[in-house]
C-alpha cells in the first residue's frame, strides 16, 4: 500500500497555522516557523479587518520620491523624519533604540532636522505634527516601527495622502537604503513591542476610562465590547511589568483582576506570577499572548462606536494595543447577546477568525466495500437469499455508510491512501454486519443496558482505558508505568508458540492458526513492560492485533497482542505524550503531548508523517474522523482543532469550553463532534458549517468520556463526577440553524435548557468514569478504578 508521502519532521511536515501568528514550536520543528518576523502594525485606520471580517487591506504604497532625490537620500530623510517625531512625542526610549540600531549620531539628526527636505518629509508624513488627529494616527505607527527596529524588521513611514500613514516593510537587517539593524533572538522581538508606552502612572485611569465608557454604553454594544476588558489587562500589565514601573503594574493588577471573567482566572494566576521583566523572557504563556493576535468578533456598528470614543479622548495608548496585539472580526449585522458571545469566548486567544472555519470539509464516510454475508445456521427461512440484503441495509444506514450510492459530502476513496482489507478483516467485517442485524435500537424510550468495568486496588494509578471492537479485551495504562491487558471473554489470552514448536506444525492443516498459539501461556491477563514513566493512553488496532501505548517518557510504543513484545517505539516528542488513537481503518495512528504538536505517524514509518502545529497549550486528546481523513485535537489552550490529514492544514478551530479538552467523540456519520472539558460542559458542533449547535450541562467535574452509540442516536458522557449521563443525542441535531447569516457571524441560539436532552443520569458509589464503548449490540460499558476517598 502507498503511504501518504512522508514530509521530514524538520522541513515541511510542519504546518503553523496562521490564523494563530506565529504558533509556539516544539524543539524539533524547523528554525523557519520558529523565527517569523514580528507582524506588521495594523492599518493606518487601526481596524484589524476589513468589510465582513476580511483581512486588512494592504496598506497604501508610500508616495513616489522627487525626481531630485537619490534612493540613499529619501532613505536617510525618512529615518530621520521618524526620530524627529519620536522626539517631539517625548518617546526618548524608542527614539534611543532606532538611532542606535541605525548607527545615526546626536548630531547627524540635528543637521538633518534643518535641511528643509528633512522638514518637508516630515509635514507630509503626518500633516501638523501637533495636530491630534494626525498625530494619533502616526504615533502607533512610529513607535511601532521603532519597535520593530529591534526584532530584526523596520517599517518605513511615507505619506500617500495628508494625515495617512502609510507602512512599507522593509527586509529584516535592513533599513531604507542600506544602514545594517542586526537580527535579534526571537524573545526580544517578541518583547520589543512593549517599549512603546505613556506615562505609567495613567494606566489605571485609561483602563477605568474605557471601562466606565462601555459599562455606560447601550446594552446591545456593552456585551460586546466588554470582550476587550481581558486582552488589554493582559497586555497594559505585560506593558508595565517590561518596562520596570513594578509598583504600578502591581497596583494595576490588584485594582482590576477581579473584573476579569472567572474562566480566566488560570491564566491571571500565571500572570501575577510574572513581577519583573527578567521573568517575562522564555514565559510560554507570554509569549503565546504576544505571538498570537487576541481575536474578538464585533459588530460594525459597536466598533464604531469604540473608534469613536478613542479618538475622542486622545487614548493613544489603548488605541496602540488595540491595533497591535488584538484583531478585531467585524462583521456586518445586529450586535451578539450576552448569552451568544460567553458560549463561544473563553480560550486562549479569543474565539477562531470566521476564515478559520471556511475551508471545505468532507465529512461524509468512504463508501465500503461490497462482499457477500455467507448465511447463518440460525437462518431456517427458504427466502433468506433475498431477505439478506434487506437486512444489511439498515445495518450499513445505522454505522452510516451505503453499500451502492456514493455520500456527497464523503471524500474520494483515493484521497489518502488506505491499507487493503485481508481475508481477516473481511470476516471480521460479516462478523460485525450479523451482530449489527441483532443490534438494540436506542432511543428515549429504549435505553442501553450499562455494564460497568471497576478497576479495584489500583490506588489511583490508572491513567488510560481502551476496549477493543469487538469488546473481547480491554486494556489499561497505569502510573508505574506498566501496560496491563485483560480478556473479558471466557477465552484466555495466548501467545505464539516459539520457533521451535512452530517448526513442527502442519502449514497446510485448516487450523493452523489456532495450533500456532501456546496454550501453557493462556492467561486472564498479560503485563506489558517497556515504558520508563506513566501510560497516558491506549489504543487497540481495529484488527484486535496491535496495540498502542503512550507514556510520560516521551514515546510511542506498538506491541503484538500475538506475542504480547513490544514491536517498535516511536520517538518524536520531547515531552510527555498525552494521547494516542488507532486510525479506523489501522496503519495510521495520531499522538499529541506536551510540545503542543500532534503527530501522525504510519506503523511501518519510524518518523512522523505530518507534525500538526497551532495549538497555544498541551495537546491533551486526539481522535480520528470516521473516513480517517481528519484528525481532531482538544487543547489546553481550550480550543478544539480539525486537521486534514492530507496536507496538514487546520480546517477548522472550535472555541467555547472554559477548561482544558479532555474527551472528543465523533458521531458515527461523521456529521458531528462533541467535545468535554475540565468544565463539565459537552459541547456539540456541526462540521459541515463549523457551528456550535449545542450545549451539554449537568456534569459538576471533568468529563474524560464520549461515546456515540452504534446506530448514533445516543450520546454518553462519563465524568469524575462518578456519573455516566445518556443524552438524546437525535433531537440534539434536529432543526439546526445553519443558514448563511448565522454561519457569517455566528448568532448562534443555543436551548436554554440542556436538560430536556437529558435522558438518564448513572451514579458510581466512587468511581470516576474514564472511559466509555458501545458494543456492536449497543450495550454499553464503562470503566474506571475505584477510589476510597
Amino acid at each position: 500500500m502507498a503511504a501518504l508521502p512522508e514530509e521530514p519532521a524538520e522541513v515541511a511536515a510542519v504546518k503553523p497555522d496562521p490564523e494563530a501568528g506565529t504558533p509556539p514550536q516544539p524543539p524539533a520543528a524547523p528554525p523557519a516557523a520558529s523565527t517569523a518576523p514580528a507582524a506588521p502594525p495594523a492599518a493606518a485606520e487601526g481596524e484589524a479587518a476589513g468589510s465582513g471580517g476580511e483581512a486588512a487591506p494592504p496598506p497604501p504604497k508610500p508616495a513616489a520620491p522627487g525626481p531630485a532625490a537619490s534612493p540613499a537620500a529619501l532613505d536617510r530623510q525618512t529615518l530621520v523624519a521618524v526620530l524627529q517625531f519620536l522626539r517631539r512625542s517625548n518617546l526618548r526610549e524608542s527614539e534611543e533604540i532606532l538611532r542606535r540600531e541605525a548607527r545615526l549620531l546626536g548630531d547627524d539628526l540635528g543637521a538633518a532636522a534643518l535641511s528643509p527636505a528633512g522638514a518637508g518629509l516630515l509635514v507630509a508624513a503626518g500633516g501638523d505634527a501637533d495636530a491630534a488627529g494626525g498625530g494619533e494616527a502616526l504615533l502607533g505607527r512610529v513607535t511601532a516601527a521603532a519597535a520593530i527596529a529591534v526584532g530584526g524588521s523596520v517599517a518605513t513611514v511615507a505619506s500617500s495622502s495628508p494625515g495617512v500613514a502609510a507602512v512599507a516593510a522593509v527586509p529584516p537587517g535592513k533599513v531604507g537604503g542600506g544602514v545594517v539593524v542586526e537580527d535579534q533572538p526571537d524573545v526580544s522581538a517578541v518583547l520589543s513591542a512593549y517599549n512603546q508606552q505613556g506615562d505609567p502612572t495613567l494606566y489605571e485611569e485609561y483602563y477605568s476610562g474605557l471601562k466606565h465608557f462601555i459599562e455606560c454604553s447601550l446594552d446591545c454594544h456593552r456585551a460586546e465590547l466588554s470582550q476587550l476588558f481581558y486582552p488589554l489587562f493582559v497586555h497594559m500589565y505585560l506593558e508595565l511589568v517590561y518596562n520596570q514601573h513594578e509598583s504600578e503594574a502591581k497596583s494595576f493588577f490588584e485594582r482590576f483582576h477581579g473584573d476579569q471573567e472567572c474562566y480566566y482566572q488560570d491564566d491571571l494566576r500565571v500572570l501575577s506570577s510574572l513581577t519583573k521583566k527578567e521573568h517575562m523572557k522564555g514565559n510560554e504563556t507570554m509569549l503565546d499572548f504576544r505571538t498570537s493576535k487576541f481575536v474578538l468578533r464585533i459588530s460594525r456598528d459597536s466598533y464604531q462606536l469604540l473608534k469613536r470614543h478613542l479618538q475622542e479622548k486622545q487614548n493613544n495608548q489603548i488605541w496602540n494595543i488595540v491595533q497591535e496585539h488584538l484583531y478585531i472580526d467585524i462583521f456586518d449585522g445586529m450586535p451578539r447577546s450576552k448569552q451568544q458571545i460567553d458560549a463561544m469566548v473563553g480560550s486562549l486567544a479569543g474565539e477562531a477568525k470566521r476564515e478559520a472555519n471556511k475551508a471545505k470539509v468532507f465529512f461524509g464516510l468512504l463508501k465500503e466495500p461490497e462482499f457477500d454475508v455467507p448465511l447463518d445456521d440460525e437462518d431456517e427461512e427458504g427466502e433468506n437469499e433475498e431477505g439478506k440484503p434487506k437486512k444489511k441495509k439498515p445495518k450499513k444506514d445505522s454505522v452510516g455508510s451505503k453499500s451502492k450510492k456514493q455520500d456527497p459530502n464523503a471524500p474520494p476513496q483515493n484521497r489518502i491512501p488506505l491499507p487493503e482489507l485481508k481475508d481477516s478483516d473481511k470476516l471480521d467485517k460479516i462478523m460485525n454486519m450479523k451482530e449489527a442485524a441483532r443490534r438494540v435500537r436506542l432511543g428515549p424510550d429504549c435505553l442501553p443496558s450499562i455494564c460497568f468495568y471497576t478497576f479495584l486496588n489500583a490506588y489511583q494509578g490508572l491513567t488510560a482505558v481502551d476496549i477493543t471492537d469487538d469488546s473481547s479485551m480491554i486494556v489499561g495504562g497505569f502510573a508505574d508505568s506498566t501496560v496491563r491487558v485483560w480478556s473479558v471473554t471466557p477465552k484466555k489470552l495466548r501467545s505464539v508458540k516459539t520457533a521451535a514448536d512452530l517448526s513442527l506444525i502442519d502449514k497446510e492443516s485448516d487450523d493452523v492458526l489456532e495450533r500456532i498459539m501456546d496454550e501453557k501461556t493462556a492467561s486472564e491477563l498479560k503485563i506489558l513492560y517497556g515504558h520508563s514513566g506513566p501510560v497516558y493512553g491506549t489504543s487497540f488496532s481495529p484488527d484486535r492485533n496491535y496495540l498502542l501505548s503512550c507514556s510520560e517518557d516521551g514515546t510511542v510504543r506498538l506491541w503484538s497482542l500475538q506475542t504480547f513484545t513490544c514491536l517498535v517505539g516511536y520517538k518524536g516528542h520531547n515531552y510527555p505524550v498525552w494521547d494516542t488513537q488507532f486510525s479506523p481503518y489501522g496503519y495510521y495512528f495520531v499522538s499529541g503531548g506536551h510540545d503542543r504538536v500532534a503527530r501522525l505517524w504510519a506503523t511501518d514509518h519510524y518518523q512522523p508523517l505530518r507534525i500538526f502545529a497551532g495549538h497555544l497549550a498541551d495537546v491533551t486528546c486526539t481522535r480520528f474522523h470516521p473516513n480517517s481523513n481528519y484528525i481532531a485535537t482538544g487543547s489546553a489552550d481550550r480550543t478544539v482543532r480539525l486537521w486534514d490529514v492530507l496536507n496538514g492544514n487546520c480546517v477548522r478551530i472550535f472555541t467555547g469550553h472554559k477548561g482544558p479538552i479532555h474527551s472528543l467523540a465523533f458521531s458515527p456519520n461523521g456529521r458531528f463532534l462533541a467535545t468535554g472539558a475540565t468544565d463539565g460542559r459537552v459541547l456539540l458542533w456541526d462540521i459541515g458549517h463549523g457551528l456550535m449547535v449545542g450545549e451539554l450541562k449537568g456534569h459538576t467535574d471533568t468529563i474524560y468520556a464520549l461515546r456515540f452509540s452504534r446506530d448514533g442516536e445516543i450520546l454518553a458522557s462519563g465524568s469524575m463526577d462518578n456519573t455516566v449521563r445518556l443524552w438524546d443525542a437525535v433531537k440534539a441535531f434536529e432543526d439546526l440553524e445553519t443558514d448563511d447569516f448565522t454561519t457569517a457571524t455566528g448568532h448562534i441560539n443555543l436551548p436554554e435548557n440542556s436538560q430536556d436532552l437529558l435522558l438518564g443520569t448513572y451514579m458510581t458509589k466512587s468511581t470516576p468514569v474514564v472511559h466509555l464503548h458501545f458494543t456492536r449490540r449497543n450495550l454499553l460499558l464503562a470503566a474506571g478504578a475505584y477510589s476510597s476517598q
